[in-house]
């Protein structure tokens, strides 16, 4: 194919879940992008098992959030323990089932349950678009008027922007000569192991720490029913007879599938975007694993970058509009990294009960703030601990969330495009005007990504 020349408006350089998640989202916004992916497919492996609220939102808001909850495991147990899975402790089981059935009243979000990085993936893939497999980005050129690569086949693309999404050792970031912040590499490293068994646990839990000498991990549900994962630190090869003490069972069937090595990371890029070329997700930070906040942030990454990217293609903006993705997610992204290093030191700021003074005194803000708590520009928090709190109506903020109607969220009032929510009926703007009855914020101009302007008039 040497010679031939493919124009695109967005080249997407890595189809994982955050390359997936911008597609999706670019197509939401009526812009087709393409996507290649250096590996032959979807990955069997799952990275990551939790999606957050503010996640879910974001899949609300394409219509994937049911497809999403019908990939998820249903589940009655949260982080248990035990010498082995046979011999796990449950009893704390019905406190959390009562806790996760509360509904938040910060979110309109409803996941059932847990759903792997790879179930997810293979949701996303179905309104991705053009996802190329088996294809690698050689080289790149930028110049005023967009981006020049070239492919591993020997094509030749010419985009208006190109967006890396190709990993903690992303081949655009080092082109790019973008340096990194952070601490680099952290703790020991883990052997992530993906296997079939039928073990037939109690109830269903979404992972178990396993503290037999033998057999030291964390297992980790996948399906629910026969595709788990178990994660632990080896020096050999792991062999069925590992995961079958880790089970409590001798005579149970495994069948190991896929197996990782890895090693915690943290760091930021230093730049998000250099011209007309951007960073997202594992190319842009690496976030030390134990929050679930790696991710969830390179999801927002994409929900950040992608409508901008669509008014300024559209011409609806001008293309300073694109300076904002680096000044808005940066802060967004070293003060994530930051919290997840935290916990790593001390995972029970993040696990433990009752941790809000620890927390405080360690500078550790509460999960639900880091996912969806944060502003924009830079306004300080009015809580560390409780994200309802943040999340009002101030500018920066993500538009507080009401029920207006059966099922239909002042979020979803948005529709991805500007508009104004006020609870004046003499409210007049060139932008469709939503009107809230008993909306106490005040009339506030809202972004497409569901983030509060600033008060409006």
């Amino acid at each position: 194919m040497s010679g031939h020349t493919v124009p695109t408006e967005v080249l997407i350089v890595g189809g994982g879940s955050v390359g997936l998640m911008l597609a999706v989202l670019l197509r939401h916004h009526g812009v087709k992008p393409l996507v290649v992916e250096e590996k032959p497919a979807l990955s069997p492996h799952p990275r990551a098992t939790g999606i957050g609220s503010r996640s879910v939102e974001i899949l609300r808001e394409v219509g994937l959030e049911q497809a999403v909850n019908e990939a998820a495991v249903d589940l009655r147990a949260g982080k248990i323990k035990g010498r082995t899975l046979a011999e796990a402790d449950f009893t704390e089981s019905a406190e959390w089932k009562a806790k996760s059935a509360v509904e938040l009243s910060y979110t309109p979000a409803r996941i059932r349950g847990t759903c792997a990085q790879n179930r997810l993936d293979r949701v996303l893939i179905t309104r991705a678009g053009d996802v190329e497999f088996g294809v690698a980005l050689d080289s790149f050129a930028q110049d005023p008027g967009g981006v020049t690569a070239t492919l591993s086949d020997g094509r030749v693309v010419r985009a208006r922007y190109l967006v890396a999404a190709d990993g903690v050792r992303s081949r655009v970031r080092q082109i790019l000569g973008i340096g990194v912040t952070g601490p680099g590499v952290m703790g020991q490293e883990t052997t992530s192991v993906l296997f079939h068994a039928d073990p037939r646990p109690r109830e269903p839990f979404a992972m178990c720490n396993i503290e037999h000498p033998d057999a030291t991990g964390l297992l980790v549900t996948v399906d629910g029913e026969r595709e788990w994962v178990f994660l632990t630190r080896l020096d050999a090869e792991p062999t069925p007879d590992l995961l079958r003490t880790a089970l409590g069972d001798p005579s149970i069937e495994v069948e190991i599938r896929s197996v990782l090595r890895f090693r915690g990371r943290g760091q930021v890029a230093d730049r998000l975007c250099v011209g007309r070329v951007f960073l997202v997700g594992d190319a842009a930070h690496a976030i030390p694993p134990l929050g679930a906040f790696g991710l969830n942030t390179g999801i927002a990454d994409a929900h950040n970058l992608a409508w901008k990217l669509a008014h300024v293609l559209r011409g609806a903006a001008g293309p300073e509009l694109l300076e904002t993705y680096h000044t808005e997610r940066h802060p967004v992204a070293l003060m994530t990294m930051e919290q997840a290093r935290l916990r790593f030191g001390d995972p029970s700021l993040h696990w433990g009960k009752d941790m809000a003074a620890a927390r405080k005194a360690a500078g550790a803000i509460n999960a639900p703030v880091v996912h969806m708590g944060y502003r924009y520009g830079g306004a300080e928090l009015p809580s560390t601990e409780d994200v309802a709190l943040d999340l009002d109506g101030s500018p920066g903020s993500r538009l507080p969330h009401m029920w207006v109607a059966d099922g239909v969220s002042t979020l979803d009032l948005v529709g991805s495009q500007w508009c104004v929510l006020t609870a004046d009926p003499g409210v007049d703007a060139d932008v469709p005007v939503h009107l809230v009855a008993d909306w106490p914020y005040g009339t506030v101009l809202v972004r497409p990504d569901g983030f509060v302007s600033r008060p409006y008039g």
